[in-house]
């Protein structure tokens, strides 16, 4: 009877860790990202590699490449577990916490490669001003082009407050956790 619970319990984890890794999906996160995700957290304790590579039969060396990028994603993190030789990764219980961590280290990615990628193209506009043969249409065209970089640049300044709005946990004080 007792075997009948348990695999009504596993069924249900089951269902939890596929829900997870939907929701991972949703924030631009693959599936197989989101469904380790939920294996560590329906776990409740950190996990090795092997632990990961049986629970979803992946091979250890994909699962290091996944692992790899949940901790880039900053969803997961390596512990230290005293007697216990093999590295361990476990993830955050607080779904807030880690919306947060998704919301934040997407767009700081995508904040720097675009401020980087302003800043250069003015930069090559600035220097076509600089050239005297410019005809006035050309001029206004390149003096159009930086103005449009400058307001791009300004939207990534606002992102950038933004993310340090969530990151800080001040979007609590504004939209509580239940």
């Amino acid at each position: 009877m007792a075997e009948k619970h348990f695999s009504k319990i596993k069924h249900a984890e089951d269902q939890f860790v596929e829900k997870i890794a939907d929701n991972m999906h949703t924030f631009g996160v693959s599936a197989t990202v989101g469904r380790v995700l939920g294996i560590i957290y329906m776990n409740r304790k950190a996990m090795t590699l092997d632990e990961l590579s049986e629970a979803t039969g992946m091979s250890k060396t994909r699962m290091s490449q996944v692992v790899r990028e949940m901790l880039d994603l900053n969803i997961a993190e390596k512990v230290f577990e005293k007697g216990v030789r093999k590295d361990l990764y476990n993830v955050e219980q607080d779904y807030y916490q880690t919306f947060v961590s998704l919301f934040t280290s997407n767009w700081q990615k995508s904040i720097k490669k675009n401020k980087l990628f302003e800043k250069k193209l003015a930069t090559e506009l600035k220097a076509i001003l600089e050239n005297e043969s410019l005809t006035e249409e050309i001029e206004l065209k390149i003096n159009d082009l930086l103005k449009e970089t400058k307001e791009w640049l300004d939207y990534y300044n606002w992102l950038t407050s933004l993310v340090e709005f969530f990151d800080s946990g001040e979007i609590f004080k504004y939209v509580p956790k239940p």
